[in-house]
């Protein structure tokens, strides 16, 4: 599982730009299904199971992550950008990344702290005003490597450390997409429908075509979560937690979620030992949003995995909650199938 999920993390694919992600997984689903792509860039899955159910189930997860695209380059060679999905300020100063289809190396810049005035210190610089160094001398040189519409992401390997516990970049939303393709390659109770969609980041786009086109009964989004349990964040504040379990939405900015679905999925985990934990925040949204409205409208459920440091180089997940989020998302898919 950590090799597929090493292997999903390390190749970039921002909102629209997902081509090679798609093609990885492709690769991971082999012969285990049918695959087809739809003009916008989802990856639509059938994989047959024991039985045909009497309904539809769709599960989804989204392929592309945050990061950037270049827009200008500076006379001195430095490459101005703009986010592509919600970038916290915050998370870019300093940080390598690496650019374009070449994947070259870079960082963004700031002003040294040597030379920033005391008010300056309080404050967060603007995005504008920050810049990519891939070490080009001058606009020349740069433009020989690189393009206005080039992507950005960060760089960040993947690696094990504490107890189970994974840090990688684009684990929102390649963690979701493991869950699936694990399901895909498994022995399913009946038929169902998966979908790894494009552009989540910047719209919910993908989702809205694939579920269009799928026309399903019953979605389960699979997804990743903030986890806030972390030092100097009230308990109550904390909306989820690492190793707790998969996390189940009531409603987020927007959805509002299935109230027989999200009831049964508590009572699916008690009855299978499975572990799971309500999101205690309405906040963020996903897929959902567009699925639940799609057509004359689908019984919807998002299942999403605790990640601390969501959208930034370095989310944490644990291990152990992907194989809990992997089993209430069977257990809810084999119920509403069936429903």
């Amino acid at each position: 599982m950590y090799k597929e999920l090493e292997t999903l993390c390390s190749i970039p694919g921002i909102s629209g730009r997902e081509d090679k992600v798609r093609d990885c997984l492709i690769t991971l689903i082999g012969q285990s299904a049918q695959c087809k792509v739809d003009p916008l860039g989802n990856l639509i899955v059938f994989k047959k199971g024991v039985i045909t159910p009497k309904n539809k189930v769709m599960l989804a997860a989204h392929m592309d992550e945050i990061g950037f695209m270049v827009t200008t380059i500076t006379d001195d060679g430095y490459l101005k950008f703009s986010a592509v999905g919600g970038v916290d300020t915050r998370v870019m100063l300093g940080r390598p990344v690496i650019v374009g289809e070449k994947n070259l190396p870079g960082v963004i810049g700031i002003k040294p702290v040597h030379m920033v005035s005391d008010d300056e210190k309080a404050d967060i610089p603007d995005q504008d005003s920050l810049y990519i160094d891939i070490g080009a001398k001058n606009r020349e040189e740069a433009e020989k490597v690189v393009s206005p519409g080039d992507a950005v992401g960060f760089y960040s390997h993947p690696v094990r450390f504490g107890e189970g516990r994974i840090k990688a970049r684009a684990l929102d939303d390649r963690a979701g997409c493991l869950v699936l393709v694990n399901l895909i390659k498994s022995e399913l109770p009946c038929d169902m429908h998966f979908v790894f969609t494009v552009q989540e980041e910047v719209g919910l786009r993908g989702a809205k075509t694939a579920a269009f086109s799928v026309a399903p009964d019953y979605a389960i989004v699979v997804e990743t979560t903030t986890a806030a349990d972390i030092a100097g964040v009230p308990k109550e504040k904390q909306v989820c937690k690492l190793d707790s379990g998969a996390v189940i939405s009531f409603m987020d900015r927007s959805t509002v979620y299935n109230r027989k679905l999200y009831d049964l999925a508590f009572a699916l985990a008690n009855k299978n030992n499975i572990k799971v934990q309500p999101k205690t925040a309405v906040a963020g949204g996903n897929d959902a949003g567009s699925i639940h409205t799609s057509r004359g409208g689908v019984r919807t459920l998002t299942v999403s995995l605790p990640c601390r440091y969501l959208h930034s180089p370095s989310c944490v997940i644990h291990e152990e909650d992907i194989t809990q989020v992997q089993k209430i998302v069977l257990a809810l898919a084999e119920e509403c199938a069936n429903a």
